[in-house]
């Protein structure tokens, strides 16, 4: 399968999440509690619900990893990740900053990723080999000379654990040197703001693989890099801990800063 293929399906799955989004956003529902006490809307389910049926017509060998409605052909090869709403406090608040994340793994590595915005019309697509773009348009991260001045965002610090708050405030210390003012909110657009070159750095823990796998082509075909806490690649198996960094340069000077160095 080219890969060409694949992004033209990418966004045709795009197309259906964002047509079952639209109409519910700011409407009249109330949003559910799952068992992990992260927020579940019914747009979520319509959503994932569009995009498995595309996929299970069209790419039957393919597997499905799903943040609603779990795992099918967990053996191939070629899985397909999708989160329908990345960002559902955001969503259920009525803010357009949550995103649709659709990933396609070869053999465990993110090979094509799509952050969609679906209510601003807005999306990013990055695939191995391929240029990340946003909507058609070619995107780039920004250079970064230091860690000091870096723009640093967060979902929110209260999703570290314990041990992980001193290494992310260290980091801050080192960016905002003289007034702490990192980026709070935005889960996944956060991410698409950096290929787009808008922040240099973007540190988070805990997250799933629906949660980063669409991420990490994006960023990376914009010529930024993401890594574990360690400096690792991301793939299926990573820890959750991720760091998006918009000029790789500087991956030393934040893990440094992360250990206290």
């Amino acid at each position: 399968m080219s890969i060409s293929n694949d992004i033209a399906l990418a966004n045709r799955l795009a197309d259906v999440a964002g047509a079952a989004i639209r109409p519910l956003f700011r409407g009249d529902w109330q949003a559910e509690q799952k068992e992990d006490n992260t927020a579940v809307t019914i747009a979520d389910r319509a959503a994932e619900e569009a995009m498995r049926a595309i996929l299970d017509s069209e790419r039957a060998a393919d597997g499905i990893i799903g943040e609603e409605y779990g795992s099918v052909r967990e053996g191939a090869a070629r899985q397909w990740v999708l989160d329908p709403i990345d960002g559902t406090q955001s969503f259920v608040a009525g803010r357009p900053i949550f995103g649709t994340l659709i990933a396609l793994l070869q053999d465990g590595w993110p090979v094509l990723g799509v952050i969609d915005q679906p209510i601003l019309g807005e999306r990013w697509i990055g695939a191995l080999g391929e240029g990340t773009t946003f909507n058609g348009r070619p995107v780039r991260t920004r250079a970064c000379s230091a860690l000091e001045g870096a723009s640093v965002a967060t979902t929110s610090p209260h999703c570290f654990a314990e041990a992980e708050v001193d290494a992310y405030l260290r980091v801050v210390a080192k960016a905002y040197p003289r007034r702490p003012f990192p980026v709070y909110g935005g889960d996944c657009y956060n991410y698409a703001l950096l290929a787009s070159g808008h922040l240099d750095l973007v540190i988070e823990s805990g997250l799933k693989l629906h949660d980063y796998a669409a991420l990490v082509p994006v960023v990376e075909g914009a010529g930024g890099m993401m890594s574990d806490w360690q400096g690792h690649p991301l793939d299926a198996g990573s820890d959750g801990s991720v760091l998006a960094l918009g000029d790789p340069a500087r991956l030393e000077d934040v893990l440094e800063a992360m250990a206290g160095a």
